[in-house]
């Protein structure tokens, strides 16, 4: 599993580890947060009420035994930095899936942070443009990222703005 930790560094995380999915915290008011509280819920595939509901996560958690925890140090900077950071989470979590996927752990999913921001302009009324990159955040899916992330061992505080330093967090769901 080291080589996965390895592997993730490398694709561009900052730090992985390795957790058991029994510390992955699922709560019903996190999916509320984003449809009153973010701008996007509604607006992409990857969102609420798009994006796989609560007792659908809490399924999908219960095949899992592990999950890769991404976390990615971010400067700020401002919107337009912050939506080109969560698009390299994107692609590291993506990319890290189809790894896991193709060594043989074909079950691997994986989810990122924030809204997706792979298009300028979602439509979800039709398919997804980018179907083998998208991925719900872990809040989309309704989990709660700080409780989860908490119980790993690291640190994660409320962003108070957009030029605060900040990062952000991912999950691969792997066997």
């Amino acid at each position: 599993m080291n080589d996965w930790i390895t592997r993730t560094v490398e694709l561009g995380a900052d730090a992985a580890q390795m957790i058991p999915t029994d510390q992955v915290m699922v709560a019903d008011w996190v999916r509320l947060k984003c449809q009153y509280g973010c701008g996007a819920y509604g607006s992409r595939l990857t969102c609420p009420p798009h994006s796989p509901p609560l007792e659908v996560t809490r399924r999908v958690l219960s095949h899992y035994r592990q999950a890769l925890l991404l976390r990615m140090e971010r400067t700020g900077g401002g919107w337009k930095e912050e939506t080109q950071q969560r698009r390299q989470m994107s692609e590291v979590v993506a990319d890290l899936e189809r790894e896991l996927f193709l060594a043989g752990y074909h079950r691997a999913w994986g989810m990122g942070a924030g809204p997706c921001s792979l298009c300028a302009e979602c439509d979800p009324s039709g398919p997804c443009r980018f179907p083998h990159q998208a991925r719900p955040s872990m809040e989309a899916c309704g989990i709660d990222v700080y409780t989860t992330v908490r119980q790993a061992g690291w640190e994660i505080e409320v962003v108070q703005t957009l030029e605060a330093p900040f990062r952000l967090f991912g999950l691969v769901l792997m066997e």
